[in-house]
């Protein structure tokens, strides 16, 4: 079957209820047949569930969905997108280890290797998403990981995965860690290229509908169970209901994808005409100065757009506030249209300089296209433009 159909079909054994749709499977254990099959299931000699902080029929379905888009191996579910990228930071990396970032990441993360991971010993080093071919320049004898955003959160730096997977090639023993939010794994697919684990906030485009927290890694099957036995005695846990939610979800994110990109093209296309506007970024937009690579490794454009308005902070205040339907909030890939300030708000930690590093200036604002009518969301961008002036 195609994607689309597995995203519908796949789905857990179906009980002796014989049940059409997946029921919620909210219990915190499950039983064993005998003392026999719970001596086996912990010894890992027969499969089972045993608590559902280490696994349940929900999260099950959910993995099993997202390792077959991105074509991984095997998967793990968590509380929270930031949860995720934490465990494949601290499960994967020992006191000692260097870890090699793109400079253009989220906030959190960015809190993660420069203020949390030094406290275990752990360094970072950051390298610009557009130049990689200095990259070999920041590797060290004890370089274990690089981490990167593609597109980056908020700038649409993109990092040329077929590229990243020959320089992987060259350096077999460092783990390649691609945070695959922004595009979903409807819109590009990095395990193809090379890439060894692929980290998602499910919060985002999974759910689709701003409900539930939730977040996931997939990628080789080693790597999985190395981070398995962290999230087992640490407790980061999805829980079975925002599963549940997730999986059944998944079954329209083709479907919202091609709507968010052709509502988010139409925005783009529509400000980069707006002599209010400095400038637009966009992976499918023509101006993009990495147009043609965002053509290569992605199906389409994504469901972001970030743009530049005339006049600064106090301008793109002014804008947010003439917004009428689109609304304020620092989160993205809902069904609505969300309109963010990211210098005040996601990356208000980074410093002036950190963030002109990163494209995020005073009067950057990102924009999560939402599935309204286009005329709509043409309508009130346009409207909040003309009355910030």
């Amino acid at each position: 079957m195609k994607e689309e159909s597995k995203l519908i079909r796949s789905q857990v054994q179906r009980s002796h209820n014989r049940e059409h749709s997946v029921p919620l499977y909210l219990t915190s254990s499950f039983i064993f047949d005998d003392a026999e099959q719970g001596r086996a299931i912990f010894a890992e000699e027969e499969e089972g569930n045993i608590y559902s902080r280490y696994s349940n029929p929900n999260t099950s379905e959910f993995i099993q969905k997202i390792c077959e888009l991105e074509g991984a191996e095997d998967g793990l579910s968590f509380s929270s997108g930031m949860a995720a990228v934490f465990a494949s930071f601290a499960a994967l990396l020992k006191s000692g280890d260097h870890v090699i970032a793109c400079r253009s990441i989220f906030g959190s993360t960015h809190q993660l290797l420069t203020q949390l991971l030094p406290r275990w010993g752990i360094t970072s080093s950051y390298v610009d998403a557009a130049t990689p071919d200095n990259w070999e320049e920041a590797i060290t004898p004890n370089t274990k990981m690089i981490f990167l955003e593609t597109p980056s959160n908020p700038g649409l730096e993109l990092i040329d995965l077929e590229w990243l997977g020959k320089f992987k090639e060259k350096y077999p023993h460092i783990i390649l860690n691609v945070d695959n939010c922004f595009a979903t794994p409807y819109l590009q697919k990095p395990i193809q290229y090379g890439v060894d684990i692929v980290s998602h906030s499910a919060t985002k485009y999974m759910d689709g509908q701003g409900r539930v927290l939730g977040g996931i890694v997939v990628g080789r099957a080693d790597l999985i169970k190395e981070m398995l036995f962290f999230i087992r005695h640490t407790g980061p846990a999805m829980s079975a209901f925002n599963a549940w939610i997730f999986s059944k979800s998944l079954e329209t994110l083709p479907i919202r994808m091609d709507r968010h990109c052709s509502n988010a093209l139409a925005v783009a296309e529509m400000l980069e005409s707006n002599t209010e506007v400095e400038e637009v970024r966009y992976p499918y937009l023509p101006s993009h100065p990495q147009y043609e690579l965002a053509k290569k490794q992605m199906k389409q454009g994504g469901g972001i757009v970030t743009f530049v308005i005339k006049g600064g902070f106090e301008r793109a205040k002014r804008f947010l506030d003439a917004l009428q339907m689109i609304l304020i909030s620092s989160n993205l890939g809902d069904s609505r249209t969300i309109a963010t300030h990211p210098a005040s708000t996601t990356h208000s930690k980074l410093t002036d300089e950190e963030r002109a590093k990163i494209i995020i200036f005073p009067g950057t604002i990102r924009i999560s296209v939402g599935l309204e009518s286009i005329d709509d969301i043409l309508k009130d961008v346009s409207q909040a433009l003309e009355n910030s002036k």
